[in-house]
């Protein structure tokens, strides 16, 4: 079978109206575990993404005038090709990103979920018929926004770009998708291979990759309609700004401080096991990750025992040469951040009971004990493999220490009870709740997004993907016109 991507082949090239060199310039991708180049990608300037936009706004009529069962036949045909393509899709993901196999044979899978769930908004019901006056047909429909910018991050980057690029073009819009400068291929190319083998018009999707700067020019784009933007609460921010003054529509998916909490009654093995994979999984570079580990006082010591165990026995390292469970820190500045708020929240009084240490980009799973609300490490967002215990006294303090936040986005609760735990659950000012799981879940058609600084609500997953990427138009039609008094 020839490859879905060809580094040869596509080298220093966009994806936009074809595959074509850009005036930005190309750059490396690097293997964040060995630094070695893996591939050179085009990058887009402030004119690349201009003239993207335009040929977007051309394409969209009639690719939203294309029929519902043909739309749907170009999603399912995505979909075929990555199922087809998978194992070189996942190591481009694990290379690339850093992630372990099993990761990126996870984001490959929920890919493909995505895919065949966008495949299926074209053929629901486009509105409602609405009652009206005698002689007067009057219908509320939906319509495409008419094209949609998608700003998607490195971390997963193939799952968070084309859940909001798979049902955006499903429902006739099209698309201009800035991926990442830190993982072009995985989250760029291989988008763009799998649409055009997929036969979708050119011009309805383009793909640029690039930093800040064609991230700002595509957000302020006359042509485009809204901006679909995953990423950090600080840049999220800047961006809901510009779209709020430009009258846009945005759809924020931000970061995460989540909190995981440990009730008296909990079976603390199964707790520290879901704790360990919500912090440790990705290497903690998950906005869903646990961030804060709140436990009440009688149990604490057993299951923080339990979770530095668990630490103690991940495996560290290359994911692409050996199998391990955890991989490389995505650069050298998000591991001086992590370097930075352990020794911190270590100053500030907490007590290192494994790891704090790396070799290179590999970072160790830490677990911090003493952990107290003042501290950094309970306050920002880690995005490492760093799991903070915190210690209260009954369950109304663990609502209000999970609560003591600004971010919203998960947390879940470990108890003996279910009904205990619904009751603590419902107190969460968060927009993922989960009772006896972890923090980290998703799937294709639920709807999946964060409060306060997380982002501004729950914007992805399947039917939600009707109120995200159209917007209602009311439309009557008589017969024969109707005169008026003057």
């Amino acid at each position: 079978m020839p490859r879905l991507v060809d580094p040869t082949a596509l080298h220093g090239k966009v994806f936009s109206q074809g595959w074509r060199a850009p005036a930005g310039g190309a750059a490396a991708t690097t293997e964040p575990a060995t630094g070695r180049a893996l591939a050179t990608v085009g990058t887009a300037d402030a004119s690349d993404i201009r003239a993207a936009a335009r040929g977007a706004a051309l394409a969209q009529p009639a690719w939203a005038a294309t029929p519902a069962a043909e739309r749907a036949a170009v999603l399912r045909r995505a979909a075929q090709l990555l199922e087809a393509h998978a194992p070189e899709v996942v190591s481009w993901l694990i290379r690339e990103g850093g992630g372990v196999r099993g990761k990126a044979e996870y984001e490959v899978g929920a890919v493909a979920d995505e895919l065949w769930a966008a495949a299926a908004l074209p053929g629901r019901p486009h509105g409602h018929l609405l009652p009206s006056q005698p002689g007067r047909h009057s219908v509320g429909r939906r319509i495409p926004l008419g094209v949609v910018g998608v700003i998607s991050p490195w971390n997963v980057p193939l799952l968070l770009g084309m859940r909001a690029v798979a049902p955006a073009l499903a429902l006739g819009n099209a698309v201009v998708l800035k991926p990442d400068e830190q993982t072009p291929v995985s989250g760029g190319w291989v988008t763009a291979r799998l649409f055009e083998e997929a036969g979708l018009p050119e011009g309805v999707l383009h793909v640029l990759p690039g930093d800040a700067g064609p991230g700002a020019a595509l957000t302020s784009d006359p042509d485009v309609a809204m901006i679909a933007f995953t990423g950090s609460t600080a840049v999220g921010r800047e961006v809901g700004r510009t779209t709020g003054r430009l009258l846009k529509r945005a759809s924020l998916e931000l970061g995460g401080n989540n909190a995981l909490i440990v009730l008296d009654d909990a079976d603390l093995d199964v707790a520290a096991s879901a704790g360990a994979w919500a912090s440790f999984f990705h290497s903690g570079q998950v906005c869903m990750a646990a961030g804060r580990h709140i436990v009440l006082e009688s149990v604490a010591e057993a299951y923080t025992e339990r979770l530095a165990k668990r630490a103690e026995q991940l495996t560290v390292g290359d994911p692409w040469t050996a199998d391990v469970d955890l991989g490389p820190l995505i650069s050298d500045g998000q591991l001086a951040r992590v370097k930075r708020l352990v020794a911190e929240t270590v100053a500030a009084g907490a007590r290192v009971l494994t790891g704090g240490t790396h070799t290179g980009p590999f970072y160790r799973p830490t677990v911090l004990a003493g952990v107290t609300a003042a501290m950094p490490a309970f306050r920002e967002e880690i995005f490492g493999p760093v799991a903070p215990v915190i210690v209260v006294a009954d369950d109304d303090e663990a609502v209000a220490v999970a609560n003591d936040t600004e971010y919203g986005l998960s947390a879940a609760v470990q108890s003996g009870s279910a009904e205990r735990g619904l009751a603590l659950a419902e107190r969460l000012r968060t927009g993922l709740v989960h009772v006896n799981d972890q923090t980290v879940n998703d799937e294709a058609h639920i709807p999946f997004g964060g409060r306060g600084a997380s982002g501004n609500g729950s914007r992805h997953g399947s039917e939600n993907s009707w109120d995200e990427y159209t917007q209602w138009q009311w439309l009557t039609v008589r017969g024969t016109a109707l005169p008026y008094p003057f």
